[in-house]
């Protein structure tokens, strides 16, 4: 498809020439890998989701006028008011795979508020859906963005809320106005910037089905490689996606093949913290704080800085630090390496997408960390704070100035326990697995279905909540207990000039203490602990089928003495750090 030759983005564009017979032939065997890889969903899974945005518009549209009725406001408004359900994230950019969740985003008038959504709109959801429909519904009163968890018919819905500032929320509103934006409030603003970002990203790029091509494969490629999600550091599903737009909008008549060519090659050689950006800054009376280094002292330490187009700009990618940015930047190479053997035939499109070596052979040391609780309603909250803290760790390791990177991985591991008495918990809390459940898998925690967990990761609830409940029993009639915990595991590569000894119990200490203080932490139902794990000793579960545990090399007998001040082998030093309870 012709596109109109018009500056794209803040530059001009690249080049303007028209994919070739060998691009088409790239890009269909892209598209043919991509969809080997589940990363198409089915058309009867299309109209089954397209049915179900469908439905809830029309609970929306009932859900708004029930709490107008509530209010007693004359008919004139409650015909007036509307309601409207706007998606974003993935499924609104049109690059999901198949099985993938749907976010969406009630927005409401004025005369609906937060507690009018959780009071009414859940009980709206179980009158008007089919019965049996809903199979799971936790509401996240909590969150600072309001949240209702669903999962309706096998789909997983995020419902968000958020109300505007004027009378009616017709079916045709527009969030991209930025007018909308007066009056509202920081968690609603929040709130429509999710679709506000995705439909100004869809209007920046020249076209939308290249850019989904290369969306879907890069999204993909980034999750393989463990370099995806903000809590962890790395750039999310948004961010990446920026990236992708800035790409197209240099190379407007690219097929998705040569997209992803080019962005390995593009942003791989960026010259950060030279900001992506992919249009020009808003003028804009509503004064509401943007992005700018020039005035903001934080913004200045922003490492790989993109910036989200839609006012107010925001920088998507904050969380990235000196670790993970090394990282990002080995993995872009990497990506043009392949890219190159792809391009000249020596490799297929498979090579792009393999699995990490995270836990098989990137790292010698690794901390775990290690979160705990006697009942899985606590856990769930506990893990997720913990979670959204340990990258406050990993800073602290990077400021040790023996350590190269500490890489944390994007998942944690949930685990449950039976355990009898006081000292199997605090082997539990060691690292030790000879107490977990034989009968219940160890679960990622991108896999698990806690909404709670979930919300308190991504910094949206309000963790001081914690339910705390009664310990549970394994089974009845045992005396055996269960308990909860949360792995998260941080992969440390030292420096060659590290001392023989490395020390991080200060490090530790202080940020468990610190942890420990806050998060709604009770002493006797949740627990924290740091530990350190050689790469031979890391548990089975973290590996997945076919992949072998790395295995403990044997000791060399040296024939001569290292002359004094000679530089050692930096791999040999012992990793110590304070092994707390």
């Amino acid at each position: 498809m012709a596109v109109p030759q018009r500056q794209w983005g803040v530059t001009p564009s690249i080049s303007w020439t028209p994919p070739n017979d060998v691009d088409i032939a790239n890009n269909e065997a892209l598209i043919e890998e991509l969809k080997r890889q589940g990363n198409y969903e089915l058309p009867s899974e299309t109209e089954k989701k397209t049915a179900l945005l469908q439905n809830l518009q029309r609970i929306a549209i009932e859900f708004v006028k029930q709490v107008c009725r509530r209010k007693n406001l004359p008919q004139a408004t409650i015909d007036a008011a509307g309601g409207k359900i706007f998606t974003y994230g993935s499924y609104r950019l049109g690059a999901y795979a198949s099985g993938s969740d749907i976010d969406t985003l009630v927005v409401a008038p004025k005369h609906v508020s937060r507690e009018d959504f959780f009071n009414h709109m859940p009980t709206i959801l179980e009158q008007m859906l089919p019965k049996g429909a809903i199979e799971e519904m936790k509401p996240v009163p909590e969150a600072h963005v309001p949240i209702i968890k669903l999962i309706i018919s096998g789909t997983d819905i995020d419902l968000n809320f958020t109300r505007l500032a004027i009378p009616s929320v017709p079916l045709n509103l527009d969030c991209k106005d930025t007018n909308l934006l007066r009056g509202l409030d920081d968690r609603e603003l929040r709130a429509l910037n999710g679709p506000r970002v995705a439909d100004e990203l869809l209007e920046l790029v020249p076209q939308k089905k290249t850019f989904r091509t290369a969306l879907r494969a890069i999204k993909l490629w980034a999750q393989r490689r463990a370099i995806y999600g903000n809590i962890a550091g790395y750039p999310g599903g948004v961010a990446w996606g920026m990236l992708v737009v800035r790409v197209c909008q240099l190379y407007p008549q690219a097929t998705g093949s040569l997209i992803i060519e080019k962005f390995f090659r593009i942003i791989g050689g960026w010259s950060w913290p030279q900001p992506i950006i992919l249009k020009e800054a808003e003028d804009n009376s509503l004064q509401a704080r943007v992005w700018n280094p020039k005035i903001y002292p934080g913004d200045r330490y922003h490492l790989m800085p993109i910036i989200t187009p839609a006012y107010p700009a925001m920088c998507a990618t904050h969380n990235i630090g000196p670790s993970t940015k090394k990282v990002i930047i080995h993995e872009l190479e990497r990506g043009a390496e392949i890219m190159d053997k792809i391009h000249t035939g020596r490799l297929q499109w498979n090579a792009l997408f393999s699995k990490h070596t995270f836990f098989t052979k990137d790292y010698r040391y690794y901390l775990s960390v290690i979160s705990g609780s006697r009942t899985k309603d606590a856990q769930s909250s506990w893990s997720g704070f913990v979670e959204s803290k340990v990258r406050l760790l990993v800073q602290s390791l990077e400021n040790q100035g023996s350590i190269a990177i500490a890489r944390l991985f994007n998942k944690g591991f949930a685990r449950e326990h039976r355990y009898k008495n006081e000292e199997d918990v605090h082997a539990m809390m060691g690292g030790e697995l000879q107490f977990q459940a034989a009968n219940v898998k160890t679960e990622t925690t991108d896999n698990i279905n806690d909404p709670l967990h979930h919300a308190t990761a991504q910094g949206n609830a309000d963790a001081t909540n914690t339910l705390s409940g009664e310990p549970m029993a394994a089974a009845s009639g045992t005396e055996h207990l269960s308990f909860f915990t949360t792995t998260y595991y941080i992969g440390v590569e030292l420096s060659p000039d590290a001392t023989k000894k490395l020390d991080v119990s200060e490090q530790s200490r202080d940020w468990k203490d610190q942890q420990c203080r806050q998060g709604g932490y009770k002493d006797g139902q949740n627990y924290l602990n740091i530990t350190p794990t050689r790469s031979y000793d890391l548990p089975l579960d973290v590996f997945a089928h076919g992949e072998e545990r790395p295995t403990k090399a044997k000791k060399k007998i040296m024939k001569k003495t290292i002359p004094t001040g000679q530089k050692r082998d930096h791999l040999n030093a012992e990793l110590e750090v304070w092994r707390g309870s």
